[in-house]
């Protein structure tokens, strides 16, 4: 067989991945996403490996739970049929390759630099000197925003072709804040120091990252996690997500100069966020989540805390969303603004919320279950407009959602179990971990070398997939929009540049 399946959190030695050549490869895995929207590229990236670079893509089934993976050993110096010439969605994790290797992908019709890492293979392609896209015409203009924006926001750069006041292009350009993360991972041998790593990939998806990675540990280490520490992360993943939806409807007020919602979402998100603090001291949870054992048990004190706080918030927030979705001058901007298709969210492979949004059900805590979702009878919340209402819409509902689920959890609190000591990580082994962010799927991959060492991380968080919808969602709007759509997604740019 040209693939082997597994599932969430599985391991496997590296050699039972087959490597096959560069032809089939494609083939393969161009095949199991054609025409099969259950389907999608959670990885596809490449290292160094025996003076070649070895190419390892992972396909996820959505309807089957399985994730299939393939390998192939190409040249440095290869020229290769693009993955993108027969599926947008691999656009980005090619142009990613080209960039840190030099490999050139034959028929990919947008190969430029993504990130500008330190580490790229061709140095003198310089974030100053990025190619954007131009349209020579005395009736069109060109309009600049960022990298430096008003406020805290991260950098990043907006590049919009207009006509008049109406949007025809947008290139976003991202990369100016590199970290090197992935190869932190590799450099630091400390357990504290890598997981504090996975911390500080996004800002706001602490729990999400830090959930990620301590599985990917788990695994490679064949550590059987307890049900107490899957509650605990379980509880503060829905947690995460109430407090950046909350925090992220309060932004998109601000952006139609509706200040009561502003003042009343942001009020509300933070008794979410302190219940953090009172529970772990940090109120971005950081400390939380570590890899084998619980460092903050949940107890009934806790868990009596946590309902009275969401039975003051809830009605306070659900008051808040009637008025807000009654009023008309709000639902003059949010309706039929921003729109992505169907068939858009499907090409481009967008994840979690942005490709609910229209209408495509893909969600992890369905799809690939983890930690206690399966008690949970989780069912993703969809919309099909693909607009800022359906946006704004979902957060709301994921919100009502989280709770729900938090309160189903809080029924059942397990005892504090005293932690058992972990193995050394299996040697000569892969393995993936995929994690429902707030935003979407996040998806970490490892590799440990005949040490048992880490030899390559890979991380992807969801923005890696959905930058592209935010760009489309503009084109034939007002550039007044612009603001209204890109909080609407609110992606996250660090999380991009790792």
């Amino acid at each position: 067989m040209n693939y082997i399946s597994v599932s969430n959190n599985q391991t496997i030695n590296i050699s039972l991945i087959p490597v096959i050549d560069y032809n089939t490869f494609f083939e393969l895995n161009t095949g199991f996403i054609i025409n099969r929207p259950e389907r999608h590229c959670v990885n596809y990236y490449g290292y160094y490996f025996n003076g070649k670079i070895k190419l390892i893509c992972c396909i996820a089934d959505d309807s089957t739970h399985e994730i299939f993976l393939s390998s192939s050993l190409v040249e440095l110096s290869a020229t290769l049929d693009a993955f993108t010439s027969k599926l947008l969605c691999f656009e980005k994790f090619e142009r990613e390759i080209h960039e840190n290797f030099g490999i050139k992908f034959s028929g990919h019709p947008w190969l430029k630099p993504l990130r500008y890492p330190f580490n790229r293979f061709d140095k003198s392609q310089t974030i100053a000197n990025y190619p954007f896209y131009s349209i020579d015409s005395e009736e069109l203009h060109e309009v600049g925003v960022g990298p430096i924006h008003a406020g805290v926001i991260e950098p990043g750069h907006f590049r919009f072709i207009c006509n008049g006041e109406q949007i025809l292009h947008l290139e976003i350009q991202l990369g100016y804040q590199h970290r090197g993360i992935e190869q932190l991972f590799i450099e630091k041998k400390n357990l504290i120091q890598r997981i504090t790593l996975a911390e500080s990939i996004a800002g706001d998806t602490v729990v999400g990252h830090s959930t990620a990675f301590s599985h990917i540990w788990e695994s490679l280490c064949d550590y059987k996690v307890s049900r107490e520490i899957e509650f605990t992360r379980t509880i503060a993943l829905e947690l995460e997500r109430i407090a950046i939806h909350t925090g992220d409807l309060s932004a998109v007020c601000t952006d139609i100069a509706y200040q009561l919602g502003s003042s009343v979402f942001g009020r509300l998100r933070t008794p979410i966020i302190n219940f953090m603090q009172e529970w772990c001291g940090n109120r971005l949870s950081k400390g939380l989540i570590r890899p084998g054992y619980n460092k903050f048990p949940f107890d009934q004190l806790l868990a009596n805390r946590l309902k009275n706080i969401l039975d003051t918030f809830e009605p306070d927030f659900s008051e808040m969303c009637k008025q807000l979705f009654k009023l008309p001058s709000a639902l003059s901007r949010f309706e039929r603004t921003g729109v992505v298709s169907n068939d858009d969210v499907k090409s481009i492979g967008t994840v979690g919320l942005s490709a609910r949004m229209s209408n495509l059900k893909r969600d992890i805590r369905l799809s690939h279950p983890y930690s206690l979702y399966n008690e949970l009878d989780h069912e993703p919340i969809c919309k099909r407009h693909g607009d800022v209402y359906s946006r704004v819409q979902i957060r709301k509902l994921e919100v009502k959602q989280s709770i729900e689920h938090i309160r189903k959890l809080l029924e059942n609190i397990p005892d504090h179990l005293d932690n058992e000591l972990m193995n050394s990580p299996k040697l000569n082994s892969f393995s993936i971990s995929l994690v429902e962010g707030l935003r979407g799927e996040i998806c970490h991959c490892a590799i440990t070398d005949q040490k048992g060492e880490l030899l390559h991380y890979k991380i992807k968080d969801p923005s890696f997939h959905n930058w592209m919808a935010l760009a489309l969602s503009v084109r034939n709007n007002e550039i007044s929009d612009f603001p209204i759509c890109n909080k609407s997604f609110n992606l996250s740019y660090c999380g991009h540049d790792l």
